[in-house]
């Protein structure tokens, strides 16, 4: 299960990919919540590599995976997964014939699409309920528009999505009685139903629902205050020194001189930036971690390098740097660099990190 890298992957900067701590994330919440799992592994995985991430989490036999679009799925059948492939996003009738040739199930909540759905031949579909994100799917209090077509055409399933789990305001609360009562008011209740993401999972004890969708969770991202499950970091974003620099009094670091040396101090310079997707907004605040040791960027990153300053910290050009991830018994969390990045969404940290970088799949990161 893990990638064979050669060497000139890793001469510059990368991603290692924890599959082992991915695997015990997906179990930690499959236990928990006493239920199957439907691990989104949309967006290429958050980035990480759709396809090696499910096939490492198909020891956890799950109840069939979560992607965004046909060609998401069409990349997993490609890959040999055969169980259930979720679309979660609306479709339009154009895209319904790729979608059956993938033996995807479509959600679909427009009562114009659900019958343009129908009309081209059906398949399996689930019922898109809106309770609060207004995003897609048919409001909770309208289901009078869908009763003839569900009674006609019964979904395999049924689901709502919630805005803000991660926050203990009751809206997740309040999401899943709309959602119970737009249930009762269907003519037929479909055998499945589906509501929880990661943070929505973490925040409650055993599931009522047939299975959960977590998403961020599974690589290593935490739901905050009020969470009952700590993820283990998945994510290790690593950069080698290629030079470094002896610096003195008044010396500047970078673009437009934001970083001036006070006495004698010295640098080091990656070989990552923001085109590689470690964002420009982290300079001068961003951590990093050098044999073990916490320091911090010096000076604005760059497209394709990035100084760190590396005074007390003795170091050669080869050496690895970590920007995300663990080194030894430090570690900078996705969350952490999320917040120094102008406080950022940690999905977008992760979703953002470029293909110039590698993807090392390994089944334990040290």
């Amino acid at each position: 299960m893990t990638t064979q890298s050669t060497a000139a992957e890793t001469t510059r900067a990368w991603v290692d990919v924890d599959l082992g701590a991915l695997v015990r994330n997906g179990a930690a919440l499959q236990r928990h919540a006493g239920v199957p799992l439907v691990p989104m592994v949309k967006a290429d995985a958050y980035g990480l590599g759709a396809v090696a991430c499910a096939r490492a989490l198909e020891r956890l036999d799950p109840a069939g995976f979560g992607v965004a679009t046909v060609r998401e799925a069409e990349e997993l059948r490609a890959a040999g997964i055969t169980r259930p492939v979720y679309v979660f996003s609306p479709l339009l009738p154009a895209d319904f014939a790729e979608a059956r040739a993938a033996r995807a199930v479509v959600t679909l909540g427009d009562p114009t699409a659900i019958a343009a759905w129908v009309e081209s031949g059906g398949g399996t579909w689930h019922l898109a309920i809106e309770t609060g994100m207004h995003r897609a799917g048919i409001r909770w209090d309208q289901m009078a528009d869908v009763a003839d077509l569900v009674r006609a055409n019964p979904p395999a399933g049924a689901f709502t999505h919630f805005h803000s789990a991660e926050r203990n305001d009751g809206s997740w609360e309040a999401q899943e009685a709309r959602f119970t009562q737009a249930l009762a008011a269907l003519p037929v209740r479909p055998p499945v139903l589906h509501a929880q993401n990661s943070a929505g999972t973490v925040r409650r004890g055993a599931s009522p629902w047939s299975f959960i969708r977590p998403g961020v969770f599974l690589y290593g991202v935490g739901s905050g205050d009020g969470a009952r499950l700590t993820p283990e970091p998945v994510v290790h974003v690593r950069a080698r020194i290629l030079e470094t620099h002896a610096l003195h009094d008044g010396d500047t670091v970078s673009y437009l001189a934001t970083w001036r040396a006070v006495g004698q101090r010295r640098v080091a310079t990656l070989g990552i930036g923001y085109a590689d997707g470690y964002r420009r907004s982290l300079g001068n605040k961003g951590p990093a971690l050098l044999h073990g040791k916490r320091t911090c960027i010096a000076g604005v990153v760059t497209m394709d390098m990035t100084m760190i300053d590396v005074t007390d910290i003795a170091c050669h050009p080869g050496d690895v740097v970590t920007l995300i991830g663990r080194d030894g018994d430090s570690l900078v969390t996705v969350e952490q660099v999320a917040e120094f990045a102008d406080f950022m969404s940690p999905y977008e940290v992760l979703t953002g990190l470029r293909q110039r970088l590698p993807r090392r799949h390994r089944e334990h990161v040290p």
